[in-house]
């Protein structure tokens, strides 16, 4: 019984996401509101939020609530085993893992790169560039362009990886998805497009060691920054 309460409160919640009614960075009504409004338990309320979370759909933050992340295009899809990330720990344990798998990434795709790829990668740049101000368009933009990186390397283990992981592995603080201070968002936003010019023109220069070093700068300032914002 408690499954098919989880299954419908998910499914319930996943559409209002999907459909827009709870928008990208908005935070969803507490548990105790869900708790009221669908007369289930706090378990089933956890138990439907954290299966949300392993869809890249939500992000839950201690303290301070679950809040909507940018639904996929294709709509929401979990792959077996997939892991939820859920919490500060989850999320910088994934930076870690991106350092290690996209830093090589990054240069074999300054040495593997076909025309069309790198004008892949181009455009996911400028597509990001463009999106200041809207959250949710810079979220799906900063998720293609690692993604046409990891194309561009020529190992589709590369881009198989990136996809399978989703939206939910671009770590954007708080204070971005929320548009929190203006001039800090705007200048953390600035900084990312800088970091990520400097991964395509090292790529573009065909040059391995500069895309690598460059790609490791980004993720790692990433993980800082996104530290830093789950402090404050």
């Amino acid at each position: 019984m408690s499954r098919n309460l989880t299954a419908d409160l998910a499914a319930d919640l996943r559409n209002r996401i999907v459909d827009g009614a709870i928008q990208p960075g908005e935070k969803l009504p507490s548990e105790n509101t869900l708790i009221n409004e669908y007369g289930v338990s706090r378990t089933v309320v956890r138990s439907a939020l954290t299966r949300l979370q392993a869809e890249g759909l939500v992000e839950t933050e201690r303290g301070r609530g679950s809040f909507a992340l940018t639904p996929p295009a294709d709509g929401p899809t979990q792959a077996p085993g997939t892991r939820p990330v859920s919490s500060m720990e989850d999320r910088l344990q994934m930076l870690d893992f991106r350092i290690g798998v996209e830093t090589e990434a990054a240069a074999l795709a300054a040495l593997n790169h076909t025309g069309h790829q790198l004008k892949a990668v181009h455009g996911a740049l400028e597509q990001f560039t463009a999106s200041s101000g809207h959250p949710a368009h810079s979220m799906k933009a900063d998720f293609e362009f690692h993604r046409a990186v990891a194309a561009a390397s020529g190992n589709p283990f590369y881009t198989d990886c990136i996809t399978a992981l989703g939206q939910t592995m671009i770590t954007m603080p708080r204070t971005r998805l929320l548009g929190g201070e203006e001039q800090d968002s705007r200048e953390r936003f600035e900084q990312v497009v800088h970091e990520h010019s400097s991964i395509y023109a090292a790529i573009a220069d065909g040059d391995p060691a500069a895309a690598a070093a460059a790609m490791r700068l980004h993720l790692s300032n990433s993980r800082r920054r996104f530290k830093g914002s789950a402090r404050s």
